[in-house]
């Protein structure tokens, strides 16, 4: 049976446990488990990671811990019992756990590896904790370093901050606010900086000496030295070298290592250095023979130095190589490091190139146990320390030091009767009392151990030798009296045996007769003759004899006289002996009474240190002369007492305060003391008030602490004594001390006066008294003295008194004391800081001061473990509530408001202060109670008080909330202010309700409130789903979810507003929507009945909820522009559209309203507004894509403008997308985004508000900005076309407003367009398909198709690959048939992607010849709304020998939204169409576009746009060989055979047509073979013959032995090129003589041309047809012929035949003669319009609206008529390029003469006419095409057979018949007869016209014509040409004017333009529903 357990509640998992029986919970090594229920050895409980899965596993696998547990029953929660920093550390591990892993994801590995070491290094020191063997110490370090480096992992991790007390972590609900704040404060700012360290440490490791010339063995010297004062700062530390320069004992670290220790900060300057004098042990003269000498001599060698501030710049680990430099002259050798610091080179020079000495040098900072801690390697391997000359800069009690230092400074040697100077060595012994020498205390340095003797440098021939050398004796104190230093003279001899000879010695005692050691400085010392080998056994002799020339007695003249001297300085460091003579007259004071006043007198004089070592000596001298005679010294006594205090305030001498304190309490002995020392510091209070000079008892103020000591102490030990007597006396006498103080402070006086300052100083000293007295007195009277003293001051202070500020300061150390900790005394206290502090506050002074007042006395205030509240700390909280609740809630505002000040420090002590004062409202307010709040209200004497006190509230509230309030790592101090902000609206929530509804209602209030509330739930730090789960589940149980106890607060208050409602309606709508976007359910279903409310008042207001939906939809898109939505954030938003969905609470009540209708319409409007602005969310992510970005934003855009009509909002988006382009140097769909803005302005003056980035400015100057920079991005997008049609536009408002310097620069840059059109290259983009099916993509893109136009040199394997990056869960489907359901609807990413081909809507550019690629490829890519996709397959049987026979081909058709290029890269598709073309079809269109590329080829090869012609001989060798091989003949035997014809009688016609192409193409290849051989290289020659011979094998097997009469009528034409002069200056000559062999004509020739519909032509045309051309020979021109299938899109190309082309005469104009005219041509073509001459001008076309009325088409520029003709049978010939383009520039005049000559005027401007279109259809069934054969030459006269040859072409009932499919100018001859209208001529008397001919039945009845629809995208320019009143304007070359109905019959020609409303995006075809437009509102924006 399963019994709950008692004690087994926790325990950690041993073994993994699979849990594969019933109910078992699955468990892993490591898990922590808890513990419900037990039954026979197995446990049922959870795992705490996932509590919500409950399951059984074995008791066996589980090590049970203690745990406690809280809350016990179905929500009990278990603690281990375990060190608090264990459980940190383990719950931090696991947290990190999760996190570590993701770094690696993101691909972060520093950090990753980081924290890898980290943890691992946690784990070890888990261990260690946790073993339990450390002692305590050990294990406080171990506890130091996980908690840092715990908080180092938190940080790097962005996780909170935790606030620890010695190292454990704190509950914030145990501790007071202020101290939580302070806590969290301290360790974010140890984070920020440590601060610096005031001691440093110098750590020198000797490596070696590295130089070429050694062989002997080294000493060598470190000191530090100061440059400045020219003085060393250390000692020695002193390494010996062995002859190969590395150190002699390198097993003995601590002989090569040391730390100079104790620098001051001051010492780290650049004139502070590290020297290094280098000695050499060995023979004299460095070169000397081995054998000469073996006495060793300490001889100079080298010196190095160093400057310690490198130290602080260079790396700490580097080892340094210091240079080596010897003495120039050994007399130099005592200062060669002050002359390598001077740089006086001439004293010194390199020792040798090469030497150097090898040394570590780094510089630790921190006091020197802190580095024992830090760098326990070092001292544990050991280090010599190398002590500071002198003490340190803060000397410690209890540091022992004896050491005297001896510097060999110089000395004065006679010669001794030699010719030369003598080599002088010292020696040096220290001997005791009784002249024994005292072994090891002789130390040349540290590092090496003490000698007996030293032996100093020789120097070479000197008598006056300066050694400079430094030796220590660290003497104990015992043994210095009697102590002597003897010094002994040798002179080194060179000779042979090298002696070393005595001749004189010096000596000098260490302390003399009374006492004093030797004083400090330098001495000059006799040096007393002796012989060679006198014995110093009896040292008494010699000491009795004078040793100081300073000493010596006047009488002694001789041994003044003698010119031998010998100089020492010595330094005594020493913590017991004194050289100071009036010290120790002072200490043995009874000895000498009569010195007593003296000695008094020069305590003041005496060195501090002299008197810190002898304190306890001296305190007892002073007190011992005042109880002796007190009347006579008892002043002096005083001052000197009053000195001694203070020095201990310096802070060299500070730590001896403790050596005071102690011996207060335990040696001092004075207790009749206190009577005389009260009594002197009375009569020093009373004279304050009449002192002149007050400095001397401000010193005694200053003292008043120790001074309170004593008198304390004293008065103790007398009452010990006598059993307390003399008590009454006492208080009275301290009374009256007070009385004496409160008097001297009650006086008023300027703040800068001397007794103000005094004043001043009493009150910074007055709180350190308070401790003493209550070792007396009792609490309450303490506080008594307290509270009356700071009465006493004046109460009215000037507002910048140093004064104030320090009554500020006292208050704040009383507060902080132990007195103001007694409940009893803060009762009395509290008053009077109340006082002080509320009239700082309010006056906004010392706001430092008075956070740190605030924060102390409330840091006392606590409730107690139970919840209770002590009625004192009751009555306190109420009295503080009541005098600074409000005072403090204004200065919160106050410097929350204030701008920022600019120093650093400021900044941070203005942050501190805003802090300090949150965390006391904090704990104010936390500590108020029903009571409290109850008594605060009713404080309010009327409703605008309390009105006011609301709204401060409120508004401090929303301050706490700020996320810059806090840094943001604190989320512990957020959570208690949240806290304490829900309990505090709770309760004031009932004053609201009960003050400001119904008649009393005050808008301001509420609005506050609800801002309040909105603001609180939205918090970072409150959305739990965002933190991991243990994080949320401690956040749970400490303190709910606080947004769902606000929510319930808003949803009742908003209950209660009734009618008021409609006040917040709809300002409240936005703040709510943001409630509602929290993911709390709770939460949204107390919100969304508001929702409903809303719409239902507002709906009762206004009969609808326009309002509501407005203010929707812009808070929705405020939310996301916000930044709304991180990772967590998506689900988040998901829930709205629940919210406004199938959510059931809102609809069901909606459906029960009246106006259902309008308002379930407007949940679908804001749905599907919510699913895009949640794709556009997701997509704005950093790391997403542009092309995410792009299409997302388009979608949204779109939604604005066609389903909310949000102006504003679109335009925004507008600019959004551009930015987005931009950024993806999309630079074509920049230019038509920003297009979408242009369009809805005009060109008016109205004035526009600053918008965006747009200054102020009138509509006319914004649009002219939007026209530039569009422009300039077609530039950067090279679509030249689009910004050509913006310059004109441009252009014409200039020349409208006269502003010809622009129109002179918008026409430069229109022409540099054109340039850039012919010069550059353009690169032809891919066209991609990609389905997006499944459930898992963005809303914009689920289950769609779009087409793609790719990136320049993209190809599809690159396309789909950046596809798949972009979405990296998609999978690829292989095939391209359509996906079925299950794809659609599944829960993953699948991507369909395959090329499409683009069909170009601008055919008649494409067919027409002689226009240049560069143009065509222009419109190959631009403006496509359709795209094909074809794919092969076999229907039926497939026949193994010919498969054409049964190859179908499917055809995707795919029609988008837009066109392609938009204002994205990519757009949806709209319609698919799919149709099946049959094997027939098939064949048709593989011929025809072969027919295509042949004739592609064979131009660029006429016209020199080949480099090479390897191309062509390809094409011609593939056609011809499979033709050979069966190509064409397989074709035959399918189609051509007798079954097939039988069985498919309804394919007659196509039959015919593909005997057509196959003839055609024998002709192209006829000709291109011809074109090939004039091009052909002499090495392919061959291959040429072969190609010949293949083709006639070809010709026969297709049975050709001559071309059919209209082949040969027709000659080839080609794509790029025709019979005439080409406009680019291409060649595209038909001949295959080579380029220059065009027939040219004059500008009214025209010829005829044939197009061939899908029925095959009758045999009567073809023969008719070859009749026309072969009376043409004679003419000046021929007509050409052009077969071309209706069916390709390219195939409309004209070329005229070799036969015919040659039969025109040399003569003609154009022939190869004429190459300088054709030369002209070319160049007249590259000028744009305006520069041309006039014979070349193109005008430009009509714009739409202002066509040419139907009688004025046709040709008006040269007459034409031929005298044979009748008057009915003239024909008017269609207008050539000339005559086009002169109907739209108003014409030149007409003659009717016969050959009369009539040349073209220059056109001028077109003038606008305001005929409509509607008449065009009876005039021509397709757009008027411009004609082929347009030239560029001057006009020349036409021969009577071309009027001729037109004429009878007009009436040839077949051509007439073509005419409707071609793109012959004939058909305008038949126009402009069939119109029957007259055309005027310009300003000319119009001639009348013969009567229309009537047309052949087959004009209507040609099958081509409805195959072409009328084009869905126009060129690109129409888009912005409009009707100006203003002037024409003129329009590109490359647009047509379609007909206003049906579809032309051929493509239009590229210069005119079609329906004048079309756009540039594609919005032309009327067919297809486009949005709705915005209406015009810009005015403002």
């Amino acid at each position: 049976m399963w019994i709950p357990t008692e004690h087994e509640k926790y325990g950690v998992v041993l073994v993994s446990f699979r849990g594969t029986i019933q109910h078992g919970l699955p468990l892993e090594i490591g898990d922590t488990v808890q513990i419900l229920e037990k039954c026979e050895g197995w446990y049922r409980g959870f795992i705490l990671k996932n509590p919500n899965v409950k399951g059984i596993f074995p008791s066996s696998y589980i090590h049970l811990k203690n745990a406690v547990v809280k809350n016990k029953g179905q929500f009990e929660t278990v603690i281990p019992v375990e060190d608090s920093v264990i459980t940190e550390m383990t719950s931090t591990l696991r947290d990190w756990g999760a996190m570590w892993k993701q770094l690696y994801v993101k691909n972060e590995g520093d950090l990753f590896h980081r924290l890898w070491h980290v943890m691992n290094e946690i784990l070890d020191l888990r261990r260690q904790v946790l073993v339990g063997h450390l002692t305590h110490d050990r294990m406080r370090d171990v506890k130091q370093h996980i908690t840092a480096r715990l908080d180092w992992g938190n940080e790097q991790l962005g996780l909170d901050l935790v606030p620890r007390r010695e190292f454990s972590m704190v509950d914030p609900d145990e501790i007071s606010v202020t101290e939580l704040y302070r806590l969290m404060e301290h360790r974010h700012r140890k984070k920020e900086a440590a601060a610096p360290a005031s001691t440093h440490h110098l750590f020198v490791h000797v490596k070696s000496l590295m130089s070429a010339n050694l062989g002997e063995e080294l000493e060598v010297f470190f000191h530090i030295y100061d440059g400045r004062e020219n003085r060393p700062l250390s000692e020695r530390f002193f390494v010996r070298l062995n002859k190969s320069g590395l150190p002699k004992w390198p097993e003995k670290s601590e002989r090569q290592c040391t730390l100079f220790v104790d620098l001051g900060s001051s010492d780290l300057r650049k004139d502070v250095y590290i020297v290094v004098h280098i000695i050499r042990i060995g023979r004299m003269g460095a070169g000397e023979k081995k054998n000469t000498c073996s006495v060793q001599y300490r001889r100079p060698f080298g010196c190095a130095v160093v400057s310690i501030a490198d130290l602080l710049t260079a790396d700490s680990k580097d080892d340094h190589l210091l240079k080596v430099y010897a003495c120039n002259t050994e007399s130099e050798w005592y200062q060669i490091h002050e002359n390598i610091v001077k740089k006086a080179n001439s004293r010194y020079n390199l020792s040798g190139s090469n030497t150097g000495l090898a040394v570590a040098l780094q510089l630790l900072h921190g006091d020197i146990e802190q580095l024992r801690r830090e760098y326990m390697g070092l001292f544990t391997r050991g280090v010599c320390i190398t002590k500071k000359l002198g003490f340190s800069d803060i000397i410690m009690p209890g540091e022992m030091r004896n050491d005297l230092y001896v510097t060999l400074e110089r000395g004065e040697f006679e010669k001794g009767g030699k010719s030369v100077a003598r080599n002088v060595e010292i020696t040096v012994y220290v001997l005791d009392v009784d002249g024994q020498v005292l072994k090891s205390y002789m130390a040349a340095g540290s590092g090496e151990p003490g000698g007996d003797d030293y032996h100093s440098l020789v120097l070479y021939h000197n008598n006056s030798p300066r050694w400079a050398e430094q030796i220590k004796l660290p003497i104990p104190v015992d043994m210095f009296r009697g102590s002597h230093v003897r010094f002994e003279f040798r002179h080194c001899s060179t000779k042979d045996k090298g002696e070393k000879k005595l001749f004189g010695y010096s000596f000098v005692p260490l302390m003399q007769e009374d006492g004093r050691t030797l004083p400090d400085g330098t001495h000059e010392l006799i040096i007393h003759k002796c012989e060679e080998n006198t014995s110093f056994a009896d040292c008494l002799r010699y000491l009795k004899q004078p040793f100081s020339k300073a000493n010596l007695p006047s009488n002694n003249q001789t041994l003044k006289a003698t010119k031998e001297s010998f100089w020492i300085t010595s330094f005594l460091c020493s913590t017991k002996l004194t050289q100071n003579g009036d010290m120790l007259d002072l200490l043995k004071w009874r000895a000498h009474p009569e010195r007593i006043n003296d000695s008094l007198s020069k305590l003041k004089e005496i060195d501090g240190s002299e008197i810190v070592k002898f304190l306890q000596d001296t305190l007892d001298t002073l007190f011992g002369i005042l109880d002796e005679s007190s009347q006579r010294y008892g002043l002096k006594v005083f001052d000197s007492l009053v000195h001694i205090i203070n020095l201990l305030q310096d802070s060299k001498f500070q730590h001896f305060k403790p050596v005071m304190d102690t011996y207060i309490e335990s040696h001092f002995a004075g207790a009749l003391s206190y009577r005389d020392l009260i009594k002197v510091l009375k009569w020093y209070m009373d004279r304050i008030v009449d002192a002149e000079h007050q400095d001397h008892i401000q010193q005694v103020l200053k003292a008043s602490e120790y001074i309170f000591k004593y008198i304390i102490q004293s008065r103790r030990l007398f009452s010990l004594a006598t059993g307390g007597q003399n008590e009454e006396e006492f208080r009275v006498c301290i009374h009256e001390l007070f009385m004496s103080i409160r008097f001297f402070l009650s006086q008023e006086n300027n703040g800068t006066s001397p007794v103000a300052q005094t004043q001043a100083v009493f009150l910074r000293m007055f709180p350190t008294t308070y401790n003493e007295l209550l070792k007396i007195f009792t609490v309450r009277e303490v506080a008594g003295f307290v509270r009356e003293t700071l009465a006493s001051l004046p109460s009215v202070v000037q507002a910048d008194s140093p004064l104030d500020a320090v009554k500020l300061q006292c208050i704040a150390k009383t507060v902080e004391s132990q007195l103001y900790v007694n409940p009893e005394s803060r009762c009395i206290l509290l008053p009077v800081v109340l006082q002080v502090l509320q009239i700082h506050l309010q006056e906004q002074r010392d706001l430092v001061m008075c956070a740190r007042i605030l924060t102390s006395m409330l840091s006392l205030i606590r409730k107690e473990e139970n919840g209770t509240v002590d009625p004192t700390v009751s009555e306190e909280v109420e009295l503080i509530v009541e005098s600074l609740l409000g005072v403090l809630l204004r200065t919160i505002l106050e410097i929350s408001n204030r701008p920022q000040p600019a120093g650093p420090t400021m900044r941070l002590q203005f942050q501190d202060v805003t802090g300090e004062f949150v965390a006391c409202l904090l704990v104010l307010l936390r500590q108020m109670s029903d009571k409290h709040y109850q008594k605060l209200l009713q404080a309010f004497s009327n409703k605008d008080d309390l009105r006011d006190f609301l709204l401060h509230i409120f508004t401090v509230f929303r301050i706490l909330i700020r996320p810059e309030m806090f840094p943001k790592d604190w989320t512990v101090m957020r959570l208690v202010t949240n806290n304490v902000i829900i309990t505090t609206v709770l309760y004031l929530s009932d004053a609201l309700r009960k003050n400001f509804l119904n008649d009393k209602f005050d808008y301001k209030v509420w609005d506050s409130y609800f801002y309040l509330s909105v603001i609180f739930i939205n918090q970072p730090c409150l959305q739990l789903e965002s933190f991991s789960p243990s994080k949320r589940k401690k956040i749970l149980e400490k303190y709910g979810d606080m947004r769902v106890m606000m929510g319930c607060e808003i949803f009742s208050m908003w209950q209660n507003l009734g009618e008021h409602k409609l006040n917040f309606i709809p300002a409240m709508i936005g703040p709510f929507l943001e409630v509602t976007l929290v993911p709390q359910p709770d939460l949204r279903n107390v919100m969304i009945p508001i929702f409903h409310d809303m719409m239902d008042w507002e709906q009762r207001r206004s009969g609808n909820f326009k309002q509501v939906e407005a203010k929707l939809i812009d808070k929705l898109d405020s939310l996301m522009s916000e930044g709304k939505g991180d990772e967590t954030y998506r689900e988040l938003f998901n829930s709205i559209i629940p919210l406004f969905g199938p959510y059931p609470s809102l609809l069901k009540k909606i459906e029960r309203e009246t106006w259902r209708e309008s308002g379930i319409s407007l949940i679908a409007t804001v749905t599907r507004l919510m699913e895009r602005l949640l794709d556009y969310r997701d997509c704005m992510k950093l790391q997403e894509v542009d092309g995410k970005k792009i299409g997302c934003t388009v979608s949204l855009l779109n939604f604005y403008k066609t389903e909310l009509n949000k102006e504003e909002m679109y335009i925004r988006y507008i600019h959004k997308l551009y930015d987005l382009h931009l950024k993806a140097q999309n630079y074509t769909e920049a230019s038509y985004t920003l297009l979408l803005y242009d369009e809805l302005l005009e060109w008016s003056d109205r004035p526009l508000r600053e918008f965006l980035n747009y200054p102020m400015q009138s509509e006319w100057q914004r649009k002219e900005f939007l026209h530039l920079t569009i422009i300039q991005n077609f530039d950067r997008g090279k679509c030249w076309e689009n910004g050509i049609i913006l310059c004109r536009e441009l252009a014409d408002q200039y020349e409208s407003y006269y502003d010809y310097r622009n129109l002179s620069k918008m026409r430069m840059m229109e022409a540099s367009l054109y340039d850039k059109i012919m010069d550059q290259q353009r690169l032809e983009p891919e066209f991609f398909r990609v389905g997006f099916y499944g459930k898992k993509f963005p809303f914009f893109l689920r289950n769609k198709e779009f087409v793609c136009r790719g990136h320049d040199y993209e190809r599809l394997e690159a396309f789909q690959q950046r596809m798949l990056n972009e979405f990296p869960h998609a999978i690829a489907m292989q095939h391209v048939n359509q996906p079925d359901q299950t794809i659609y609807q599944a829960d993953a990413q699948y991507l369909q992607i395959y090329a499409v081909t683009p069909i170009p809507e601008s055919q008649d550019v494409l067919q027409r010849d002689g226009v240049p690629d560069n143009i065509k490829s222009f419109y190959k890519f631009n403006h496509i709304w359709r795209f094909r996709y074809d794919r092969p397959f076999h229907k039926g049987t497939k026949d193994k020998e010919n498969e054409f026979k049964s190859l179908w081909v499917e055809r995707t058709t795919l029609t988008l939204v837009q066109s392609l290029p938009g204002i994205s890269r990519w757009f949806e598709v709209e319609k698919r169409e799919l149709v099946e073309v049959s094997p027939l079809e098939n064949a048709i269109e593989v011929i025809e576009n072969k027919n295509l590329q042949l004739r592609t080829l064979i131009t660029q090869c006429q016209s020199r746009q080949m480099q090479n012609i390897n191309p062509l001989t390809m094409c011609l060798n593939g056609v011809i060989d499979a033709a050979v091989n069966g190509g064409l003949a397989r074709y035959q035997e399918a189609f051509f055979v007798k079954d097939y014809i039988m069985n498919h009688p309804e394919d007659g016609d196509k039959i015919g047509r593909l005997r057509e192409l196959m003839f055609e193409q024998a002709h192209i290849l006829e000709y291109g073979l011809a074109v090939h051989e004039k091009y052909v290289p002499q090495d392919m020659r061959p291959l040429h013959k072969k190609l010949v011979d293949q083709f006639h094998l070809m010709k026969s097997s297709l049975g050709i032995q001559e071309f059919p009469a209209y082949v040969r009528a027709s000659p080839v034409h080609f794509t790029n090129g025709s019979p005439r002069t080409c406009r680019n200056s291409v060649q595209s000559i038909i001949s295959p003589d080579g380029g220059r062999g065009v027939a040219r004509r004059s500008c009214g020739s025209y010829p005829a041309v044939n197009r061939y519909s899908s029925s095959s032509l009758s045999s009567q045309a073809s023969n008719e047809v070859s009749n026309i051309t072969g009376q043409s020979e004679s003419s000046d021109e021929v007509f050409n012929m052009q077969p071309s299938p209706s069916t390709s899109s390219l195939s409309s190309n004209h070329s005229a035949s070799p036969n015919v082309t040659s039969s025109a005469p040399s003569s003609a104009r154009g022939s190869p003669q004429m190459a300088e005219k054709h030369k002209h041509s070319r160049e007249n073509t590259c000028l744009s319009p305006r520069d041309r001459p006039v014979s070349a001008i193109f005008p430009n076309p009509l714009d739409p609206a202002q066509r040419a009325p139907p009688n004025q088409i046709g040709d008006t520029t040269l007459p034409r008529s031929d005298p044979n003709l009748s008057a009915p049978d003239k024909v008017r010939p269609t207008p050539s390029s000339w005559s086009l383009d002169s109907v739209k520039e108003g014409s030149a005049s007409f003659s009717d003469s016969v050959g009369r000559l009539v040349c073209p005027p220059v056109p001028p401007r077109p003038p606008y006419s305001g005929s409509s279109a509607k008449n065009m259809r009876s005039q021509s069934p397709g757009p008027t095409s411009r004609s082929p054969q347009k030239t560029a030459v001057p006009p020349f006269t036409p021969s009577p057979t071309e009027c001729q040859s037109a004429s009878l072409v007009s009436n040839s009932p077949a051509l007439s018949g073509s005419y409707s499919s071609g793109i012959s100018s004939l058909s305008r001859c038949s126009v402009s007869e069939a119109s029957g209208t007259e055309l005027p001529i310009g300003d000319h008397t119009p001639h009348p016209l013969p009567p229309p001919t009537t047309l052949p039945n087959s004009v209507s009845s040609s099958s081509d014509e409805p195959i072409r629809r009328e084009n869905k995208t126009p060129p690109p320019y129409s888009v912005y040409e409009r009707n100006n009143p203003r002037r024409p304007v003129p329009l590109p070359h490359s647009l047509s004017i379609p007909p206003q109905t049906d579809p032309p019959a051929l493509p239009p020609k590229p210069h005119q333009l079609r329906t004048g409303s079309m756009k540039l995006d594609g919005t032309a075809d009327p067919r297809v529903p486009r949005p709705r437009p915005l209406p015009r509102k810009v005015s403002q924006l």
